[in-house]
């Protein structure tokens, strides 16, 4: 099991960087909020900063490893990720939304990776009926502290793809 940690200013409008550690203390990787431009980010203003969502993860030389961003379409709500390196593309969308209990999933070729999001507790990734890897944020002076484990049998160890899926998904949400 792999840990990863990282502390986030309360406001989710925050465009700071803020760094990811690992379980050895180790800086591995850079989560950053960004604007297109100035347009979106003043607009976004209106929209509680959750229409224009799109965070970047970096490596510690600053080099792209991610991107994700929310899209909004005639009605329909979902999230694209990319792999900078590989260019594996990643859809995170609600399915069963209009039942009433939406469920989000995360799918890439023949991986279809389940998310159980949790306000409170663990946020649980599920594949094949096994939890590959939690993530969970705690508020404590004025900060959310983070806290990111994968499991060595996750058909995705990339922390770049997991950290980008979950302030997207999970810390800001739709």
């Amino acid at each position: 099991m792999h840990t990863y940690q990282y502390i986030h200013p309360k406001e989710i409008e925050s465009t700071e960087e803020v760094a990811i550690t690992n379980e050895a203390g180790e800086f591995v990787a850079i989560s950053k909020r960004v604007y297109d431009n100035i347009l979106k980010k003043k607009m976004d203003i209106m929209f509680d900063f959750r229409y224009f969502l799109k965070y970047n993860i970096y490596n510690p030389t600053g080099d792209l490893l991610f991107t994700v961003k929310k899209i909004s379409r005639r009605g329909r709500l979902w999230f694209e990720g990319q792999d900078a390196k590989s260019n594996t593309k990643y859809i995170i969308s609600y399915e069963n939304w209009r039942l009433g209990v939406p469920e989000l999933y995360i799918t890439e070729g023949n991986i279809k990776i389940q998310l159980n999001k949790e306000m409170e507790d663990w946020s649980q990734f599920l594949f094949n009926n096994e939890v590959i890897a939690q993530w969970k944020a705690d508020y404590i002076n004025d900060q959310f502290h983070m806290t990111l484990t994968i499991n060595e049998k996750s058909p995705i160890q990339n922390v770049a793809v997991f950290v980008g899926i979950c302030q997207a998904t999970l810390f800001v949400g739709a």
